[in-house]
């Protein structure tokens, strides 16, 4: 991956504190770009990023989130939106104990915050005349395929997901409408379908996930690093509006 992405980037990461977040932030600082991460926790300093405090509820704060790094840190090239907001009772978004106040306030969450971070960031692009801008948002491969009950059953506090699909679809196909847009500005906007990414999940389930992946193992976030990185550089100036599905093979068959 060497030369892929040119020095002195401006590169802001949604949820960069998070499972893939680090690894994503981790690899830009490997190349040596400006780094700016955005994520909820309210105190946190760092001698190799700028962090910025950024909640994904309300709209209108997330905005000046947004519009305060601009000023403070100069608008990014790069922007990879890799957070995972949810409520407090997410583990209960399954078909049996959904709850329509807990499906409404995670779509506002996820997909809203996904949809409005890029649209702003992309606009703010074009202001600074930012050529071969690049947005990344990570999706899944659940945005594009139906959840398999039998690998959640009888485990405890696992299930599928109502709420999840339909974010992460929300996401793939807001990142085609965006595409098509923001090319005449030359931005371009992909996706990222990452499988299944292990974090310490019961072994029972990792079983049954593996048993139905080709390579026959779950996902680790260093696997997003190479195609993040790749999305971002030169060498995918001509790739917009896609969604790269990194899986292990898991949706093939």
């Amino acid at each position: 991956m060497k030369q892929l992405i040119k020095k002195k980037n401006i590169v802001y990461v949604i949820g960069g504190l998070g499972l893939i977040g680090k690894s994503i932030v981790k690899a830009f600082l490997q190349k040596k770009n400006r780094v700016i991460v955005f994520d909820l926790k309210k105190k946190f300093n760092s001698k190799n990023f700028k962090y910025v405090s950024l909640n994904n509820l309300d709209l209108n704060s997330l905005e000046k989130s947004l519009k305060f790094a601009f000023t403070k840190y100069g608008s990014p090239n790069i922007l990879v939106n890799a957070s995972y907001p949810k409520t407090s009772d997410w583990n209960t978004n399954s078909y049996k104990q959904i709850k329509a106040k807990s499906f409404s306030k995670n779509i506002e969450l996820h997909l809203n915050s996904f949809i409005w971070i890029s649209k702003i960031v992309a606009d703010e692009m074009i202001k600074k005349k930012i050529q071969n801008g690049s947005i990344i948002n990570l999706a899944s491969i659940y945005g594009l395929l139906g959840q398999d009950p039998k690998l959640y059953k009888n485990i405890k506090n696992m299930s599928e997901s109502l709420t999840y699909p339909v974010i992460k679809g929300g996401v793939i196909n807001s990142c085609k409408s965006m595409a098509a847009y923001y090319g005449q500005f030359n931005i371009r906007v992909n996706c990222i379908s990452p499988g299944g990414i292990f974090d310490n999940q019961k072994n029972e389930f990792v079983k049954r996930y593996i048993a139905k992946t080709p390579l026959n193992r779950m996902g680790d976030v260093k696997d997003l690093t190479g195609p993040v990185l790749f999305l971002a550089s030169k060498e995918a100036s001509y790739i917009t509006g896609i969604n790269l599905i990194v899986d292990g093979g898991f949706s093939i068959i």
